[in-house]
């Protein structure tokens, strides 16, 4: 619940700030405060050594979630509304079980197949739903699908790095590997913060705090007790929950095609989850 209702707020926060700092920047301005406030989190705590594989995943998930995954979410909301980059992100669970099903050898059963079918027409849906309405020419949409590949394989690679080390410590190093990935835009991060209002500076410092730092390691702790699969289920909520923050907050409607591309696509995702 605490990291749905904080990535939910992510997606308003920075559809906010997103004025004030390139997508990269945000992505490490954001991850600089995570960094910060999860270095605090592992004071005093054991630590696991890793071992090479161990290290080669964890940092693969901090690149592809931390890092890659926040640049394009941030590009991706500067021509989308909230509630649609939400929609198209949250195509992540079917990806994640088609990736266990090609990478981790698990098979792709006939209903996970089916769903990916529906899911991706949902996704054409969204797509001709905001070129109608004039966002982007459907690029956002784009870059929406490359936030929502790099969440996923993300999990993947998170997931057996939980089966030893601790959720804190592979949260830590994943925020830190991110962080690492994003220092070229450095430049852009200082330029943006000093042109940028107090107010996108205290969104900055949300993204780092609440949806980042906190958000990630309910995440981790959820993810080690119980199957990714199951857990991706929980942010179904998350595009309503969006939708309707960025109504409150900035009086954004998705395209009318985009939500009922939106709809085809949690259809979809359930639809994947059915067993013969």
């Amino acid at each position: 619940m605490v990291t749905v209702l904080a990535w939910a707020s992510a997606f308003i926060v920075i559809r906010g700030t997103g004025p004030y700092f390139s997508g990269g920047a945000l992505a490490l301005g954001r991850l600089l405060v995570g960094s910060a406030l999860l270095s605090l989190v592992m004071v005093g705590r054991r630590w696991v050594r890793p071992t090479p594989r161990e290290w080669l995943l964890v940092g693969a998930f901090g690149v592809a979630w931390f890092g890659a995954y926040n640049v394009a979410l941030n590009i991706a909301e500067h021509t989308l509304d909230a509630g649609t980059t939400a929609m198209v992100v949250n195509t992540g669970p079917i990806l994640i079980a088609l990736g266990a099903g090609w990478i981790l050898r698990e098979g792709i059963p006939k209903w996970l197949a089916i769903g990916a079918g529906v899911a991706f027409v949902g996704v054409v849906c969204i797509g001709l739903g905001t070129g109608a309405a004039g966002l982007g020419s459907g690029a956002g949409v784009l870059w929406a699908l490359v936030a929502a590949v790099t969440y996923s394989a993300g999990v993947l690679f998170q997931k057996p790095a939980l089966r030893r080390l601790p959720a804190a410590q592979v949260t830590w190093l994943g925020c830190v590997a991110g962080t690492i990935a994003c220092l070229p835009f450095a430049g852009d991060l200082v330029a943006g913060v000093t042109a940028a209002p107090p107010a996108a500076l205290l969104g900055v410092v949300y993204l780092g705090a609440v949806p980042t730092a906190l958000a990630f390691s309910t995440w981790a702790y959820a993810l080690a007790r119980m199957p990714a699969g199951q857990l991706g289920i929980s942010t179904y909520v998350v595009p309503p929950l969006a939708i309707l923050l960025g109504f409150l907050a900035f009086a954004e409607v998705p395209a009318p095609l985009a939500m009922a591309g939106g709809a085809v696509c949690l259809a979809g995702v359930a639809l994947s989850r059915r067993r013969a």
